[in-house]
């Protein structure tokens, strides 16, 4: 990653940016992943009762999180 010029240009994009645009990045990608995500576990259980599928939803999640934090 380091030699890829891509990388290289989206660094410094980012260094220019303002802490508070920085994390309203963060958020925005945070918010898009859990989206990605659930629209994938929906395409794998198109048929799952709603209820049911909130708690796959939530199982999963408490899956990635790390206790260390």
């Amino acid at each position: 990653m380091k030699n890829d010029p891509n990388h290289a240009v989206y660094i410094r994009l980012m260094r220019r940016l303002t802490p508070e645009q920085r994390l309203a990045i963060a958020f925005d990608l945070s918010e898009f992943s859990k989206r990605l995500f659930i629209e994938g576990l929906r395409k794998l259980y198109p048929d799952l009762p709603e209820a049911q599928f909130r708690q796959l939803v939530m199982r999963r999640l408490e899956r990635c999180h790390n206790p260390n934090y």
